[in-house]
Order: C-alpha cells, then sequence, then structure tokens
C-alpha cells in the first residue's frame, strides 16, 4: 500500500472566499443550472433578500425593488442601511453582521454572518451601496476580492442599500433563470410580510391576509370541501383546508424562510392537528385519514432558529425559543384551543371535515388487501425483472443531503432506450427505471389501480412515495420518451398518473422532462448536437465543407457513448411547472377525459403538419438514407 505523507506541509488554511468557493455546497446547496427551484443562483438571491425582509421587519422600509437581466441581478431596499464604516465587512468578512445580539434581530432568518459573502464569493461580479442619511458608500468585489472602494459621498437617495451581482458562469455553468421560480420566492416573502411590496421586472408582489392569501392562491380554483381556515396567535400563523387531490399538501415557513423540508415546527403541526381533530369529533380515527388531502400553511416566529444546513430549508429547533417550551407543546397548545374553538363556532366547517376525513377512511380500507398483494408483487418484480437500475448513493447510509439532492432518476420506455441510458449514466447518481409498454390512462380512476396496474405499482415503490412524499429516493424525477407522437403520448400519461395521484411531486419541483436531440451534425473535427432545425442550420454553416447529418428517430438509436456527453455535461431538462391557478381536474379532464368539442375544436384550428424538409440536393446527399424521417 502506497504510504500518503501527512506533514506540516499537508495542513492548509483556506480564507474565507477559498473556502466558500471550494465548497459551495456548504452554503448554498448544489449548484444547479437554474432548471430546479432549489438550484443555487435562487439562494443567492434569497440571501441578500432575506437582509432586506429583516429590516422590514424590524420597521423600516416597505418597498423592495429587484430586477433581473442578462446583465446580473439588483435588489434594493429602503431600509437603513448598512452603517457606512462596515459596508467592506458585512459582505467580506465571515461571521461579522448584527444578528449575533438577539434584541437587534431576535428573530431572523440569517443569524450566523454567512449569507451576503457567499453571494459575493460566488459571483465574478459584486457591487454594494449603502446611503444612510445623506451620504454613501460603495465596494466592488471580483470573485469576493475587493477591487474597488469608494469614499464617502453625498447623495439624496433614499436610506438603504443596494446590491448587484453576476453568478460565476464558471461555477453556474450554462445557467438560466426561470423567472416562475423567482416570482414563487417574492410571493412567498409578501404573503409572510402583509404589507409589504415588492417590485420585479415590472410585477408587484403584495398580501394584505397573509397565509390566507397564500392558500387561497394555491387552491386557485381546485375544489376544496369547506371554506379555508385562518388562524393566527403570537408567533404562528396556520390556514388549512382539505382537498380532494390525494396526498397531503404543506408550505413550511421560519422566520419568513420557506422550509421546504419542513422539519419541527412542521411535524408539530402535523401530529397536533391529529390530536384536535380526534378529541373534537371523539374518535380515533386513524392519523393517514385525517391529513389525506389535506392543504395547509404552517409559518412560525422562532427566536435563535437552529436549521439542519445553511440553506435553512429544515428546521432542527425543538423550542420556539433557548428557554421556550418544546415545539410539540407550543403547537398542541395552540391548535387545541384556536382550531378546535373555529369548528365549535363554524359546524358547517366541521361537518365537512368530518366527511372528507371518513370518505378517506373509507378508500383506505377499499384497497388494503389490493394494496398487501400488490406490495408483494413489486418486491418481487424489482428483484426479478430489474427494472430498475438503482444509484449508488442508495446504497451508502451515510450519503450526504448534497448527494440526495443531486440524485436523479430517467423514466424511459422500451429496453433500447433504457440500456443506452444505463451504460452512459453516472451510476453514482443516477438511476433508471424501464416503462413496458404504454401505461394506463389513469384519468378519473380511484387509487386502487396504482396498486393493481403492475407498472404504476413498480413506479411507485421506486420512488418511494407510497405513504409520503418526505419519503422520495431522487430529487429529480425525468420523462425520458422519445420525440415522436408514441413519445409524447406515453409522455402525457406519465403526467397524467403523476398529477391524479401524486400531484406534490410536480408542486415540489420534482418532474422534468428529457429534451433529446433530434440532429447530429458533423465533419472530421467538430460534431454538433441539435434540439430543433433552427439549431440545425447554425450547426450547418459552423462547419466547413459537406457535413453529415443525422436525424434521431429515437434514444435507442444514440449510443451509450453519445448519451453519456448529453446526460453528464450538457443534459437538457425542462421543469414540468404548475402554475398556482391551475385548475387539475379542468386541465385532465381537457387533455385525457372523452373527446369533447372544446378538445375538437382546438385540434382542428391547430392541426399542422410538419415535414422535415430538405432544400437541396447537396443537403439530401449529406443526410444518411435511414435517418429521414417524416412527422405527422
Amino acid at each position: 500500500m502506497q504510504e500518503v505523507s501527512y506533514s506540516e506541509d499537508d495542513i492548509k488554511s483556506l480564507d474565507w472566499r477559498e473556502h466558500i468557493r471550494l465548497r459551495p455546497g456548504m452554503y448554498i446547496g448544489k449548484l444547479g443550472d437554474g432548471s430546479s427551484p432549489d438550484d443555487g443562483i435562487y439562494v443567492l438571491i434569497k440571501e441578500v433578500l432575506d437582509n432586506c425582509i429583516d429590516e422590514y421587519a424590524m420597521g423600516y422600509g416597505k418597498i423592495i425593488d429587484i430586477s433581473i437581466n442578462e446583465t446580473g441581478v439588483t435588489v434594493r431596499d429602503y431600509g437603513r442601511g448598512i452603517p457606512l464604516g462596515k459596508v467592506v465587512d458585512v459582505v467580506s468578512k465571515i461571521n461579522t453582521g448584527a444578528k449575533y445580539d438577539s434584541k437587534a434581530f431576535k428573530k431572523s432568518v440569517g443569524l450566523n454572518g454567512v449569507g451576503t459573502k457567499a453571494v459575493n464569493a460566488l459571483s465574478e461580479f459584486f457591487r454594494v451601496t449603502a446611503f444612510r442619511d445623506g451620504q454613501c458608500k460603495s465596494a466592488e468585489f471580483q470573485f469576493g476580492n475587493l477591487k474597488k472602494e469608494s469614499k464617502l459621498e453625498s447623495t439624496k437617495e433614499e436610506n438603504g442599500t443596494l446590491v448587484f451581482f453576476k453568478p460565476d458562469n464558471g461555477l453556474f455553468r450554462n445557467f438560466r433563470w426561470v423567472y416562475e421560480y423567482v416570482e414563487q420566492q417574492l410571493w412567498n416573502y409578501a404573503y409572510l410580510n402583509a404589507g409589504l411590496k415588492i417590485q420585479f421586472n415590472g410585477k408587484s408582489f403584495i398580501s394584505k391576509n397573509g397565509l390566507l392569501d397564500l392558500l387561497e392562491k394555491k387552491t386557485g380554483a381546485e375544489s376544496v370541501r369547506y371554506p379555508i381556515i385562518h388562524l393566527k396567535g403570537e408567533d404562528v400563523e396556520i390556514a388549512l383546508t382539505h382537498g380532494e387531490h390525494y396526498g397531503e399538501q404543506y408550505y413550511s415557513f421560519v422566520n419568513g424562510q420557506n422550509t421546504t423540508q419542513g422539519g419541527t415546527h412542521l411535524n408539530a403541526f402535523r401530529e397536533a392537528l391529529v390530536k384536535v381533530v380526534r378529541t373534537h369529533f371523539k374518535k380515533e380515527f386513524d392519523a393517514k385519514d385525517i391529513r389525506e388531502s389535506v392543504i395547509a400553511a404552517v409559518a412560525v416566529r422562532v427566536e435563535e432558529p437552529v436549521f439542519e444546513s445553511q440553506t435553512k430549508t429544515r428546521l432542527g429547533s425543538e423550542r420556539i425559543a433557548p428557554d421556550g417550551p418544546a415545539m410539540r407543546t407550543w403547537m398542541n397548545d395552540f391548535l387545541s384551543k384556536a382550531l378546535d374553538d373555529y369548528l365549535h363556532r363554524h359546524p358547517d366547517t366541521a361537518k365537512e371535515m368530518l366527511k372528507r376525513i371518513q370518505q378517506s377512511e373509507r378508500e383506505r380500507k377499499d384497497i388494503a388487501d389490493v394494496k398487501k398483494l400488490a406490495n408483494q408483487r413489486a418486491k418481487a418484480a424489482n428483484i426479478h425483472n430489474k427494472k430498475l437500475r438503482d444509484c449508488r448513493y442508495h446504497l451508502n447510509e451515510k450519503a450526504q443531503e448534497d448527494q440526495r439532492l443531486n440524485s436523479t432518476i430517467f423514466i424511459t420506455e422500451g429496453d433500447s432506450a433504457s440500456g443506452s441510458i444505463t451504460k452512459a449514466r453516472d451510476v453514482n447518481s443516477q438511476a433508471v427505471f424501464s416503462l413496458r409498454g404504454k401505461p394506463l390512462n389513469c384519468y378519473g380512476l380511484t387509487k386502487k389501480i396504482v396498486y393493481q396496474n403492475e407498472e404504476f405499482n413498480l413506479l411507485q415503490h421506486a420512488l418511494n412515495i407510497e405513504d409520503s412524499m418526505d419519503d422520495l429516493r431522487y430529487n429529480r424525477v425525468v420523462i425520458a420518451t422519445d420525440a415522436d407522437v408514441d413519445g409524447m403520448h406515453i409522455r402525457l400519461l406519465l403526467l397524467t398518473f403523476f398529477l391524479q395521484f401524486f400531484p406534490d411531486l410536480v408542486r415540489n419541483g420534482h418532474l422534468y422532462i428529457l429534451d433529446t436531440p433530434l440532429f447530429r451534425v458533423r465533419d472530421k473535427q467538430q460534431t454538433f448536437y441539435c434540439y430543433s432545425e433552427a439549431e440545425k442550420q447554425a450547426a450547418i454553416q459552423k462547419l466547413r465543407g459537406k457535413p453529415e447529418i443525422t436525424r434521431f428517430k429515437g434514444l435507442g438509436e444514440i449510443s451509450p457513448n453519445e448519451f453519456a456527453d448529453f446526460i453528464g455535461n450538457n443534459i437538457r431538462l425542462d421543469p414540468v411547472l404548475l402554475p398556482e391557478d391551475t385548475n387539475l381536474d379542468h386541465v385532465l379532464s381537457y387533455y385525457m377525459g372523452k373527446n369533447t368539442p372544446e378538445r375538437q375544436d382546438f385540434i382542428i384550428e391547430n392541426l399542422r403538419v410538419e415535414i422535415d424538409v430538405i432544400d437541396t440536393p447537396e443537403e439530401e446527399a449529406q443526410i444518411e438514407p435511414e435517418a429521414v424521417t417524416q412527422e405527422v
């Protein structure tokens, strides 16, 4: 065994900037390219905005201006402004800030003095300007290194802080902003800070009724069983109702931070809800029946919160304050009074809640035997049929959170496509599930069909979402089908499956479509993979001489070596976004229900024939004969 040296020369000390750039995952989670709502570029925005929100919470500044364009991100608040003598230190000296004194920022999100330093270190250009009492001061940085510091100057600007940053494209490779993700962030800030006005790229975000507004927008046109219950107390706000969907749907927040992974406060709410309902209706309902189809938003204010990571997506605090009551006791005491009183004052709401719980109870009992048999089949099938080619991180019990965030499963059609992806994938983080034939159109069917249909049952077991979305084994679920009529149909059937039975997987940003290349254009020196006719023509212009043009008809025709380049270095994933005002019943019935006159009119009005056009004899000679296809 080769001896590894270990001496004084091997001990290194990194400065704050070097450490953040070497281990960005510790500070902002995964880097990503912007296709996922939890990618690092959105965390950068959040870190800057958190400081603006803290100023508002302290009573300073009611407006925040934000703009994003190709040059970068600009954030301007109208709070007190950074003390001018500390402008450089606040954004470049680790563990420097005003939030260590709980009297000044008792229930702030950012307590560690890290946020804006991480933004600075991970930006190719960063500028901060503070306006305070008629004077201003600014500083400019590149990759966290101070390049320019201004002297104190007079100004007529209102008090506040102006931050501009451009993410480092070397770290966030080929990133792109998905404005829907940014807008969702801003809406959350608005809901949790009633009266605050956020202006972003010409749009305004403001809420008057807090979480009631949030849940009204989230439920939108979807059917709910009873009017939203809105409860407010000291340091806690809750909105809840029951819908007609499957699963539990939660939006949780701590000190204004969207805790997408929940935590102790959400666990406390789920437990307290069960206790209160059982007590009110004087019946020991199964906890799953009470929480089935619940839609709730939970926001708490915690003194000195302890999060399980710097990205603050999961609360770890067991108490609401270092010397305060336990989170479970506190939440149970609040709901026992507030929710029970509400149900007594609104008997019609209580009656509808009871009916929904009883419906869930009947459905659960109805599928119990089917579920047991299906689980046995699923276990045997996954062992013997090997439909799931898993990735290695699941075999490591000590896998870190960043490994889970980078995990992906590709759902493919047939052995040919799954074989290519399996050979090309990163076995550490990418899994493959192979479908057999076209899935069933499950629109309008009950969840019993998930267990009776072998493909659906095996798929839900592969994803580990039978009992809870919290157990989802992969952060990204990618539908990888051919770019032809059959492939599009399979894609639509899978979308129906997820939206019908597991809509939270879509709402929480886990579902994607794999964008695969349609053409390969190459000569002896260069190769281009093109995803549209326009890209193909652009590639032809870049090559000298006569290029070879291949039209891919399916994933199975792409060699593993080529696939490795797509899913390793240049993967294109289109996130499946579910706007807040989406009526799922209407969407599914329109696309997957019986042929209605409305859909027939749409098809007639938009019918067109798309044929691959060969413009010249020269181009015809360049295309491989077996690759020419026509699509209707």
